[in-house]
């Protein structure tokens, strides 16, 4: 572990310049700039200081964390086929984040789930075919490129009228797949 680097980016995080992480540990700029960049390290006593100024602790700053996964492949997905739709999970346990993405597979004539209202946004790209926005009442045409992006405000759902199956990117926030 590069200690030093990982003491930037906590100070970085923190909008604090080098002087102002200094003053607040009594410590010069000159030695936390040496020790950011790993010319010289901290004693114990002196990293807990710092970390102090920098609202952390040795127990968190030394804790192993996983790193998040950026980029997922195709053996990552996860598929769930349903008698009207398919969903595939191109963000596996993206119920964790903020947002949650599928790709939506919808057969000739079938229909996606209902989807109950919700304090959130949702947006739709058409990749293949073409579907149909039903939002209460209202129904729209969305075309091969065309996208589509609304408040959870109302009971809405994706049909595929037509006879090629339409796959659609549905991402939503927060997530209610």
């Amino acid at each position: 572990m590069e200690i030093g680097h990982k003491l930037k980016q906590l100070r970085v995080r923190q909008n604090l310049t080098l002087e102002e992480l200094a003053s607040r540990c009594e410590l010069t700029k000159g030695f936390l700039s040496q020790v950011e960049r790993n010319l010289t390290s901290p004693s114990i006593v002196t990293l807990n200081d710092i970390l102090e100024a920098l609202g952390s602790s040795l127990a968190d700053f030394f804790k192993e964390q996983k790193e998040d996964k950026v980029v997922f492949r195709k053996d990552d997905f996860f598929t769930d086929s349903k008698e009207d739709y398919t969903i595939h999970w191109i963000v596996p346990n993206s119920q964790k984040n903020e947002m949650e993405p599928i790709l939506l597979e919808i057969p000739a004539g079938k229909a996606s789930f209902d989807v109950a209202p919700h304090n959130g946004e949702e947006f739709g790209y058409v990749l293949e075919g073409s579907v149909v926005l039903q939002v209460g009442d209202e129904r729209t045409a969305v075309r091969r490129g065309e996208t589509f992006c609304l408040k959870g405000r109302e009971f809405h759902t994706i049909r595929n009228e037509n006879k090629s199956t339409a796959k659609v990117l549905w991402i939503s926030t927060p997530p209610i797949f």
